[in-house]
């Protein structure tokens, strides 16, 4: 319930919030998950070195409809996504799993289509990594039962406990549908915790299972292990920027800079971005300026 106030009073503020002026300045906002603030700041120094524009950071900002809601009102000018959660949680249609020979192109493509004809807003180039959910289970769990795959943890999971992110337990991608497609039942109803904190509570036995991100670096360091979704139930997030028309508009640069960050960032350069600021408690803007560095942006 707090969380959800939380959320509510984020949201209020930051939608009755006084803009700051666009002339010469461009604000990027991110979710509130170690990933989105690395890809924030990504972005943000992507634009400040390629262009002579202000940016302005407007990180945590909660969750998918925050940050959604900020840029269709104007707050922000521009926050990573990703294609799966954009097609299931903004424009509502249904996960892959109902349609298994939809593709990664097919689902960015549906989703550039659909952004700008119901929001006039631009979908970014994919930044080269799919952060597909990851179901989680302690290393030593798997290894011991002979776990390979979400189907054969379903049998085990009425004597488990779940851990789970708010967001995940809302969306149409997320919780129901999961529990639906593999029957999962479990020993309690799942816990709902931020996503920073599931990954620790895995690994301190407090939840037997959790919904994480596949690009999660604390996943390796802390032993954990990624179910197989066997019957394809997720479908592919792409991480991708999505953009204001007006802003492209009125700074064309702004969309030549984003454009040469395609495919830059595999699935294991951004394990590594996130086990930096999350395993190792690194500056993530010096983290992100090397990687940039190492690039050639």
């Amino acid at each position: 319930m707090m969380q959800k106030l939380f959320i509510t009073l984020s949201a209020i503020l930051l939608l009755t919030s006084c803009g700051p002026s666009r002339q010469n300045r461009i604000v990027i906002g991110s979710k509130n998950f170690t990933e989105q603030l690395i890809l924030g700041e990504i972005i943000a120094q992507q634009i400040e070195t390629k262009t002579h524009l202000q940016v302005e950071r407007r990180f945590y900002l909660a969750g998918t409809y925050i940050c959604h809601q900020a840029i269709l009102g104007g707050r922000i000018d521009i926050y990573p996504e990703y294609t799966g959660t954009a097609l299931t949680a903004i424009l509502k249609e249904k996960p892959a799993g109902s349609r298994p020979d939809q593709t990664n192109k097919d689902v960015y493509n549906r989703v550039k289509t659909e952004y700008v004809k119901q929001f006039n807003l631009a979908v970014g180039p994919p930044f080269g990594f799919n952060d597909t959910f990851a179901i989680e289970i302690r290393g030593e769990d798997a290894r011991g039962l002979g776990l390979k795959t979400i189907s054969q943890a379903a049998r085990y999971t009425p004597q488990w406990r779940a851990g789970f992110g708010y967001e995940f337990m809302e969306r149409p991608d997320g919780y129901n549908g999961l529990a639906a497609t593999y029957g999962l039942r479990f020993a309690a109803p799942p816990r709902i915790m931020d996503l920073g904190l599931l990954t620790r509570a895995l690994k301190d036995k407090q939840v037997d299972l959790a919904a994480g991100n596949m690009t999660d670096g604390l996943i390796p360091a802390l032993d954990l292990f990624v179910l197989d979704d066997d019957r394809h139930y997720f479908p592919p997030y792409e991480a991708v920027p999505i953009i204001r028309q007006q802003t492209l508009a009125r700074h064309p640069g702004v969309e030549q800079a984003l454009n040469a960050l395609a495919g830059k960032i595999s699935d294991d350069d951004m394990r590594q971005l996130n086990y930096a600021v999350d395993g190792q408690h690194r500056d993530v803007k010096q983290v992100v300026r090397e990687f940039l560095r190492k690039k050639g942006r």
